[in-house]
């Protein structure tokens, strides 16, 4: 039997430019990197699945952030499911598969400690970068740690189609809330949320003043706001909020390309509701992370958690489908398969 030829090379996308306004296929580049040999402690991974992420926006900026932005000319990284080649770790041998952030490329030599094994034999592969993985931990910790669901509370979340959205209204259902709303960007969209995921009432933010559409699906107030795209949806949220309501910023999509904010120019009810604004790191919080397994595994497998996933296929259209996602043409996570 011969011996496995292992790749030298990897195919990379580097950010060209930072964008001004929406990013561009020029602000990019595929381009072939040499692979460095074989470290103590490091893996040679196959890269099966990759995610993107409208996070990575903010990274395209040289802003200051919660991140390291990434650097001109420089190959992008990210969350990806690969296949272990070769192995310099215990713990780790070749054929098996792990999450790493070593994304936006074909193979990539991590370090171990940065890897987690997963099992393709309980889920799909591409699940570990959605539902159950970093979007769906996240939807987990902002609605259990921080906005403290309680039951009977009336919580309304944003970007309600996307991969954190869609999770977050199913899970705050499943932890006893009475009433969940949804906003999306297309009737399509909102058709989803309610006779697939559950929820109780949604609407399409493209259709009138959100704080308008709020008001009629939520006409006695909300308990619990989960951000996804903050401007316009955060100053109609914390408008409708209740006494001692927790408003949970997970992302501010509706900023990321530098347009001009939109409020919020109403703060003050904050304080005569005496509500909260809360803010959190996933990975500040991953002790939770058993938990999360525990619930989501079992949710998934009862068919109580429901998820769906926008497939594109190969390197190359790696960017495009970036690009697809901020103009929000995905339902659920979006999904770049090898």
């Amino acid at each position: 039997m011969s011996e496995q030829i292992l790749p030298t090379t990897a195919r990379a996308w580097h950010l060209e430019t930072r964008p001004e306004g929406r990013p561009v296929p020029s602000d990019f580049a595929l381009r072939e990197v040499d692979l460095p040999a074989l470290g103590p402690g490091q893996l040679l991974v196959t890269n099966e699945y990759l995610s993107v992420d409208p996070y990575m926006r903010g990274r395209m900026s040289d802003k200051k952030s919660y991140i390291e932005p990434f650097a001109v000319g420089a190959p992008m990284d990210g969350s990806a499911v690969g296949r272990v080649l070769a192995s310099n770790a215990d713990g780790f041998a070749p054929g098996d598969h792990v999450v790493h952030f070593l994304g936006m490329r074909d193979h990539a030599v991590i370090d171990a400690a940065t890897a987690q094994t997963v099992d393709p034999g309980l889920a799909p592969l591409s699940t570990y970068l959605g539902v159950l993985g970093v979007t769906g931990i996240t939807a987990y910790i902002g609605l259990t740690r921080f906005a403290k669901i309680k039951e009977g509370d009336t919580v309304f979340v944003s970007g309600a189609a996307g991969a954190v959205g869609s999770v977050a209204g199913q899970i705050a259902k499943l932890l006893g809330a009475g009433r969940v709303i949804g906003s999306a960007g297309s009737d399509d969209k909102v058709k989803l949320l309610i006779e697939e995921y559950g929820f109780d009432a949604a609407f399409n933010y493209k259709n009138g003043p959100v704080a308008e559409q709020l008001a009629q699906a939520a006409p006695d107030g909300i308990d619990v706001y989960f951000d996804n795209v903050g401007g316009e949806h955060l100053e109609a949220a914390i408008g409708a909020v209740n006494l001692h309501a927790r408003i949970v910023l997970c992302g501010m999509v509706s900023q990321y390309n530098g347009e001009e904010i939109v409020g919020p120019r109403n703060l003050w009810n904050l304080s005569v509701t005496r509500s909260d604004l809360l803010t959190f790191m996933v990975t500040e919080e991953l002790d939770l992370q058993p938990d999360f397994i525990r619930d989501a595994g079992t949710w998934l497998a009862t068919g109580k958690l429901r998820y769906q996933e926008t497939v594109r296929e190969g390197l190359d259209n790696t960017v495009d489908a970036f690009l697809a996602l901020m103009r929000g043409e995905n339902v659920g996570k979006m999904i770049i398969k090898l």
